[in-house]
């Protein structure tokens, strides 16, 4: 029976650009798993947005000398364009600066207040006498009390991932002016948590609690992660205790009480509330109740984080839920653990990262390459470990030389046997493989419920492996010389594994998937009903190539890039990219309109693209040109892969005087316009132009 399912990937701080850890950790298998259920009929909303307020905002408009709103609007912009890019699909990506997440924030915080859950008290806070402030946790360093570190923050340390108040920190300094700061007295409003610690330990090790009602349901807590419940039980032997949830600070959203001038929401209770403004927000625009997600027991939560934010996701904010009344609680948080990158841990600070926006420019379609390699080695249970070798290896050893080798071997087989055209219904005579294709499906749907995304990705590529060994066995290039039917029927059978593992790999290779459905003459996304059909004489589509291989030359440059700015400053909102940007050129001499009116400039579009041997940056390109097929050599391969250039549309100069170059006469010259970053990109038509209409 198809379900609704609330589906929530840990809101990104809008202080900086996302790299491979912020993928592996929470989005990546937030949107594997959304997708598993979409594809198995379920009501999903997926939110996610930017959290735009706290102390990490401050301190990087301080640094980069900005003011936080310009701040926020830079990254909000670049990260929402990187997952958009990259193909996550959340139904909204939101924003904790927007006027609604304000209102419903404030509205929540009085709800609480109203309901007395808060006590306002007056405590000892840090205070930087140089620079006049309260210190919000982040603005104070030192030495972590758990792992020593000496660059630990006032509610974090980023070493060993506790998570800290400042009073706990030794040798405390103020990152303001790295003066020792002196303790003042201010007021704030507390969250006394330990006056829910039964509650919240009986819900987190049994799955209730004495005098649960609906919305909320009883969860299995068996199938939360170990080092999850782990991370919970352990803050809760030593007891839990009160916790501001207000700071003084001039950027976040404003307690909305008349005697607290100065204060804002602390991050930790504002930021998870923009899982219920963004919900809000989606369900506005597609005519649904926001309340159906997050205040009905018909509906699951289930929140995708890093472990460094387990706490808030299992303590803190189910006690601020059950405290207001009426809303769900999660009923998992499978929070994975850190990916490190290259020996070393991920560290922003140092740019010792692969920043997403980066990867996907230098590595055009090769999105799904990335989350096959992360999903392989997701951190689930512990750390794991992502460099190029190993990058390298999966994707020529796995992608190509596993599944993208089969389906280009099935396929040509086919077409050159048989014209790609079925001789019956899309069935199988062949039973190992029937009985392979029905363990994918069980495995896959088996594991990924289990969140051990690792292990169904597995399943998926154990039926390509099948369809490996079974085409080695059968041999049928050799089996058409004696017998034609049963080499029809080896293929077909083929034909039907494919078709169903185009379905397993939507859950993590969508545009794999959808490729290969193409090929397949199948109108996808295909839905997890097992009964894919085709009719006698169905047709099949021209077969491509899925992948290409990774060549060393393009691993040594990632590793050298990364070696080089290790020490260098981490990205900023004033220089996103790790090379230096072009210079716009200044405008050339002036020429008359006859210069002009000389040169013949024609729309066309690329029939075919390949590489020019032993030419790094040429690409031999046939065009049709509206006036004839001609062959243009351009100097582009540095930035597009052959394989993508057929059907794209240009502007090629076609009267231009044919030269050579490496052996082959070009004639013509397209046109391309580069980027302030130094990309190319072409020069093409808007909209439905024919080949040959001429450019004037």
């Amino acid at each position: 029976m198809p379900k609704r399912f609330l589906i929530t990937a840990a809101l990104p701080y809008a202080n900086g650009p996302l790299h491979l850890g912020h993928l592996a950790g929470a989005y990546l298998p937030a949107d594997n798993y959304v997708r598993y259920l979409r594809l198995h009929g379920h009501e999903v909303a997926f939110v996610c947005g930017s959290d735009e307020h706290g102390a990490a905002i401050t301190l990087k408009a301080r640094k980069e000398g900005a003011s936080p709103q310009a701040i926020v609007d830079t990254y909000h912009q670049i990260n929402g364009q990187a997952f958009r890019d990259f193909g996550i699909s959340f139904d909204i990506f939101h924003r904790t600066t927007d006027p609604l997440h304000v209102q419903t924030a404030s509205d929540f915080f009085l709800e609480l207040h109203k309901k007395g859950v808060f006590q306002l008290q007056e405590s000892q806070q840090f205070y930087d006498e140089s620079a006049g402030i309260f210190l919000a946790d982040r603005y104070i360093k030192g030495t972590c009390p758990v792992c020593g570190h000496t660059e630990a923050y006032g509610d974090q340390c980023e070493k060993c991932g506790s998570s800290l108040n400042p009073n706990d920190l030794k040798d405390p300094v103020s990152v303001l002016s790295g003066a020792t700061p002196v303790k003042k007295a201010t007021k704030h409003w507390f969250l006394p948590m330990e006056a829910y610690q039964d509650w919240i330990r009986a819900w987190i090790e049994t799955g209730s609690y004495d005098g649960m009602e609906p919305p909320v349901q009883a969860h299995d807590p068996a199938a939360w992660k170990s080092h999850v419940k782990g991370q919970c039980l352990s803050w809760l032997n030593e007891g839990l205790r009160p916790r501001a949830m207000t700071r003084d600070l001039d950027w976040g959203v404003p307690v909305p009480l008349p005697d607290a001038e100065g204060k804002v929401l602390y991050v930790w209770l504002d930021a998870p509330i923009g899982y219920i403004s963004a919900t809000k927000a989606w369900a506005e625009t597609q005519g649904k109740d926001w309340k159906d997600f997050w205040c009905s027991s018909d509906s699951t939560l289930v929140h995708f984080i890093g472990k460094d934010n387990i706490v808030f996701h299992c303590i803190i904010f189910p006690m601020l839920l059950r405290a207001h009344g009426g809303f769900v609680l999660p009923e998992n948080v499978p929070a994975n653990e850190f990916l490190n990158l290259e020996g070393a841990k991920i560290s922003t600070s140092r740019n010792h990262a692969v920043w997403l926006h980066e990867y996907l420019e230098e590595f055009p379609q090769k999105r799904d390459e990335l989350r096959y390699v992360l999903t392989s080695i997701a951190p689930e249970t512990g750390d794991s470990e992502f460099t190029w070798a190993d990058f390298q290896t999966r994707v020529n050893s796995e992608l190509v030389g596993i599944l993208g080798n089969l389906v280009h071997r099935v396929l040509v087989l086919h077409h050159k046997y048989f014209e790609g055209i079925t001789d019956r219904p899309l069935s199988c005579g062949h039973t190992p493989t029937k009985q392979a294709v029905e363990a994918m499906y069980d495995d896959l749907q088996q594991h990924m419920e289990a969140h051990k995304q690792r292990q169904a990705l597995q399943a998926v590529m154990q039926l390509a492996r099948h369809g490996n060994r079974y085409l080695t066995e059968m041999e049928p290039w050799k089996l058409w010389k004696t017998d034609p039917v049963a080499t029809r029927e080896v293929l077909e059978d083929m034909l039907y594994l494919l078709a169903h593992l185009s379905c397993g790999l939507q859950v993590f290779l969508p545009d794999t998937a959808s490729k290969l459905q193409a090929m397949l003459g199948l109108a996808g996304p295909i839905p997890w009903d097992r009964e894919l059909v085709w009719e006698k004489g169905h047709a099949l589509q021209t077969p491509e190539i899925l992948f290409q291989k990774i060549e060393d030359e393009a691993m040594e440059a990632q590793r050298a890039k990364l070696t080089s700015r290790t020490t260098a400053h981490a990205p900023n909102s004033k220089n996103m990219e790790s090379k230096p940007k072009v210079e716009i050129q200044e405008a050339k001499s002036e020429i008359q309109f006859p210069d002009f009116a000389a040169m013949d400039i024609r729309v066309a579009t690329i029939l075919e693209a390949e590489k020019v041997p032993k030419a790094d940056k040429l690409l031999k390109l046939l065009v049709d040109t509206g006036l004839d097929k001609r062959v243009v050599v351009s100097g582009i391969a540095e930035h597009f892969q052959a394989e993508d250039l057929p059907g794209q549309r240009v502007c090629v100069l076609v009267n231009l005087a044919p030269r050579k170059l490496r052996g082959i006469e070009s004639q013509g010259m397209i046109l391309m316009a580069e980027t302030p970053e130094g990309k190319l990109r072409f020069v093409a038509p808007d909209g439905e132009v024919e080949n040959g209409s001429v450019v004037a």
